[in-house]
């Protein structure tokens, strides 16, 4: 067994010893002893990083059931270790935050960490497993455990109510996937999926490749919140702040966007793949972002807005796929790689702007007793760090400069422009209504980005309404969303470092024919000539007549 074998398991294997830890060491924090497994493992994998960056990968095999081809494989490439760093990296920062948002007197953290061990072990075996029959297994290791972390407050109904439509939901996609990966090995004879990558065109002329890519997406869509299974996530928010921050804005909702990205070498390049995953990824952009601004509550924005983000990049991905229809030789391939590139930067940016906004809301929960921004105000002179901090994340999702939403929104755009042109599929005149679902969504969530903000932190102050004095949190409260604010920013002004060591290899991994031959550069300022450049500003003006206008077109 390998280092990386060890690091997927050993947050299942500490989360046996925390209930101990809990009780032998009652006048220190739980979280403080938890801190050192996401740090040990995202320090660990970070040593991959110089390999991944050369192109090169790894396998790492180890038998378990060999006689039924089930053996415990893992492999490091660019896109599993990203996701992984991810994982750990973000996982650590929750921690830190939870530490001093769940008090000890009054929390049973020994049950919250367990769980969260539990969570964060299943999503490494999920991004790391080669063989497909280990990966539906730690798949729905994520379900369980996010059942039992949403239902932490299992005293209140609505936490025990979205747990249970969350689990529903994320399990029959689950069982989907489960009849998709026996139709491949059916196919393939094996159940690695390095090995079916390899044979894929045996895959894609047997009669059960369509079947096996509508059963997989049904998994996929179920897990990242994809339109119509979109409605768990809402009545997931009943979960504590900590665990939003980190189910559902960095780890379990990405999952799904990982099997479209780690299938698409088998699946992409065929107009079912590009329309379905196209289509229901810009719909659900859409359907996200017009409801977001619908929403009183804090996290209830929120969750609208990761539901349309992750749409978003669901539609990179389905564009991008078009790259692998055009094949190695072709230029066309390199302008259709650019969605796929802007679909894993938003990834990453959202990640980070998300994590971080999802924690400024929990501190504004935390210290005013109340997300209602009807009852919320004038918090800017008060809450002078968490407005920063808000600013910034706000600012990112609605995609301004100077900060890294901006970048992969303008890639964005890029990417359905490019779509748009495309007449492989036949898209014809229908293609036309690709960028402009995108813009038209794109307006919506500048909207939304701005309500955040204003409704909190600008206006008039109303401590009446409150069910707590108002004030600052405390340092290690912010420290966390501190940190992804500084990535916010420090990524827009140095993204070509994180495309060489992060973003090249996860093209790679998605395109392995074509993506090593991908050679760009991320740049804020295409010109005034750009189109994208153009619909940016159209953004900006009309979103703030909108929001201008809000009271007489939407009642909030």
């Amino acid at each position: 067994m390998s280092w990386v074998h060890v690091m997927i398991v050993l947050p299942l294997l500490f989360a046996v010893f925390i209930p101990f830890l809990y009780k032998a060491f009652p006048k220190i924090h739980t979280g403080w002893f938890v801190l050192a497994v996401p740090v040990a493992i995202f320090g660990y994998l970070a040593s991959f990083l110089p390999m991944v960056a050369s192109g090169q990968t790894a396998m790492l095999e180890v038998p378990w059931i060999p006689y039924f081809d089930i053996n415990f494989d893992v492999y490091v490439d660019g896109l599993g270790l990203i996701f992984a760093l991810i994982i750990s990296g973000i996982g650590a920062l929750v921690v830190v935050y939870s530490i001093f948002y769940l008090s000890k007197a009054r929390e049973a953290l020994h049950n919250f960490y367990v769980y969260l061990m539990m969570f964060m072990g299943a999503m490494l075996g999920v991004v790391l497993s080669d063989n497909m029959i280990v990966l539906y297994l730690f798949w729905e290791l994520t379900s369980v455990s996010s059942f039992l972390l949403i239902a932490y407050w299992y005293q209140r109904k609505q936490s025990r109510f979205g747990a249970q439509k969350a689990m529903l939901i994320t399990v029959f996609g689950g069982f989907s996937m489960l009849a998709a990966i026996l139709m491949l090995h059916n196919i393939g004879g094996t159940f690695s999926i390095q090995e079916l990558i390899a044979q894929g065109d045996v895959v894609m002329q047997h009669e059960l490749f369509l079947p096996a890519m509508l059963l997989l997406l049904l998994g996929a869509f179920t897990k990242s919140a994809q339109f119509p299974f979109h409605i768990w996530l809402p009545d997931a928010m009943e979960a504590p702040t900590p665990i939003s921050a980190y189910l559902h804005s960095a780890t379990m909702v990405k999952a799904g966007i990982y099997l479209v990205a780690r299938y698409t070498p088998i699946f992409g390049g065929t107009p079912e793949w590009f329309w379905i995953v196209t289509g229901v990824g810009l719909f659900t952009l859409f359907w996200g972002s017009i409801n977001a601004v619908k929403q009183r509550d804090l996290k209830a924005l929120l969750a609208f807005s990761t539901i349309s983000q992750l749409g978003l990049i669901m539609s990179l991905l389905g564009m991008g796929s078009a790259a692998l229809y055009f094949g190695s030789g072709d230029d066309a391939a390199q302008i259709h790689l650019i969605a796929i590139l802007a679909a894993v930067f938003h990834l990453i940016n959202h990640s980070t702007f998300k994590g971080s906004l999802f924690m400024v809301v929990g501190i504004v929960d935390h210290e005013t007793g109340t997300r209602d921004m009807r009852k919320l105000g004038g918090l800017m002179s008060i809450m002078p760090v968490s407005f920063t901090l808000a600013l910034i994340g706000s600012l990112a999702m609605a995609g301004l400069p100077p900060f890294n939403g901006f970048l992969s929104k303008e890639m964005f755009f890029t990417g359905t422009l490019n779509a748009a042109q495309l007449d492989i599929f036949n898209v014809g005149t229908y293609g036309v209504m690709i960028p402009i679902v995108a813009w038209i969504a794109s307006i919506f969530t500048f909207v939304y980005s701005i309500v955040l903000v204003a409704k909190t932190f600008f206006g008039k102050y109303q401590p009446e309404r409150l069910e707590k004095e108002a004030h600052e949190a405390p340092l290690g409260m912010l420290i966390p969303p501190s940190i992804l604010g500084f990535f916010v920013i420090a990524i827009f002004f140095f993204p070509n470092v994180l495309y060489e060591y992060v973003l090249h290899p996860m093209v790679n991994s998605i395109a392995p024919s074509i993506g090593p031959s991908l050679d760009y550069t991320i740049e804020a300022w295409h010109g005034w000539d750009a189109i994208e450049l153009w619909m940016t500003v159209a953004v900006v003006a009309l979103g703030l007549i909108l929001f201008s206008t809000l009271k007489k077109w939407m009642w909030m």
